[in-house]
């Protein structure tokens, strides 16, 4: 396979996941994004939100009204309409519930017991289901109840505080990646629990409670223990990593800024050539990585010295030359133009009603023997509503235009 190869598939059925059946009746971001990448990896994956419309359609970035992000993260999905909150609406979904191995939700805790859609009856439904529960803070504790967004879950989950300038106030980041996060960490307590499947056929299902407020800790791995053996509370450190040093970003001569990075002895030594100053290697003073985060000032003050003094392209050149760990900070026009990124196809052009095409991220990773892939983008309320009302449960054109006459679907 060369890098260039286009490895997707054009349509659903291939990619390691396939066969697998997923119903989406989660919201916005997070637990959506989950069945996101199952869908990416093959998985049949049915969307299901309000007949007014997920709230997600509503976030920027839009074109001619149309929501861009919608198409992404709900890409590879069938979509239907159908309001839970109505019992004809719980009906359908407790017919439709039994062609499925996952059930991925993002309500607060209790509120599909009130629709009548409790484990028990899920699990009556669909014996072997693995549910997927993704909230704020869990399905018990004194904030079960309590609403989330991503930045909820950076701020309570220790990465805003440790995030901006020292002295300064805390930073979020500008994506809120406490849901993809988030999504990452639901995707895969699924696939641990299919697992479990797949050694025993029999096994029950499975309930699975994702906080995402737990997840966000869970990535910020030395806090805690951090503060229980040593007393300290990591504090904000601007671009200079608390972990390895040296580490920044500078600015180049000709306005550019970069990012520097290298905790071994080996890549210190090389990034050190680069700069012309092998004199830093022996010196005792930098001779461990925690000793040179203990220097670490004084480091990046003698790496951002040289680097403004030099042009970008002689800045990379340099550090490529001897093999040192620095790269540019790109915009969003650089990603798209960069070498490695056309090389290997990542950016893919995607079959669109709405624009003819988009371009989108492909599949990560990629599997070699069974990829994943990419073939459609997330579609208009209820566009599968005929096929998935009419030809899975057999209802008949007049009874799918009841339904949306009640707005039921």
């Amino acid at each position: 396979m060369t890098p260039s190869q286009n490895t997707s598939p054009t349509g659903p059925g291939r990619g390691p996941l396939a066969g697998l059946r997923v119903l989406d009746i989660a919201t916005i971001l997070a637990a959506p994004s989950a069945a996101s990448l199952m869908a990416d990896y093959g998985a049949e994956v049915l969307k299901v939100e309000l007949p007014s419309g997920d709230g997600l359609r509503g976030f920027p970035p839009l074109k001619n009204g149309k929501p861009l992000w919608w198409k992404i993260t709900n890409r590879n999905k069938k979509i239907v309409s159908l309001d839970l909150r109505k019992p004809e609406g719980v009906a359908l979904l407790k017919r439709l519930l039994p062609r499925f191995d996952v059930l991925v939700e993002n309500f607060r805790p209790g509120t599909l017991d009130r629709w009548g859609l409790d484990r028990d009856t899920l699990w009556a439904l669909q014996p072997k289901l693995v549910i997927l529960r993704a909230t704020a803070f869990g399905q018990d504790g004194p904030y079960r109840n309590r609403p989330g967004f991503a930045r909820i879950f950076e701020a309570m989950g220790g990465l805003t505080y440790i995030s901006g300038e020292p002295g300064r106030e805390p930073m979020h980041a500008g994506y809120p990646i406490g849901d993809s996060i988030g999504g990452l960490f639901g995707a895969v307590g699924v696939l641990a629990a299919l697992w479990k499947r797949a050694r025993d056929p029999d096994a029950p299902g499975e309930e699975i409670d994702l906080s995402l407020t737990e997840a966000m800790l869970k990535l910020m791995e030395f806090l805690p223990i951090r503060y229980d053996e040593l007393g300290e509370g990591a504090e904000r450190s601007g671009n200079n990593s608390q972990y390895a040093a040296p580490t920044g970003v500078y600015r180049t001569r000709d306005g550019h800024w970069v990012s520097l990075s290298g905790s071994t002895a080996a890549l210190y030594a090389a990034n050190c050539r680069a700069i012309g100053r092998e004199d830093l290697i022996g010196n005792p003073r930098y001779a461990s990585n925690a000793e040179r985060c203990g220097h670490s000032v004084e480091l990046n003050a003698i790496f951002s010295a040289w680097i403004a003094e030099h042009d970008l392209d002689e800045v990379l050149a340099t550090f490529e030359r001897h093999h040192g760990t620095l790269a540019p900070i790109y915009s969003t026009r650089q990603i798209l133009e960069d070498p490695q990124v056309k090389a290997r196809g990542f950016l893919r052009e995607i079959p669109d009603p709405d624009f003819g095409t988009v371009r989108m991220q492909d599949v990560v990773p990629r599997f070699r023997n069974d990829p994943g892939g990419v073939y459609s983008t997330g579609g208009a309320i209820g566009r599968d509503n005929a096929e998935i009302y009419g030809e899975w449960l057999g209802l008949s054109a007049g009874d799918i235009e009841q339904l949306q006459s009640t707005q039921v679907i």
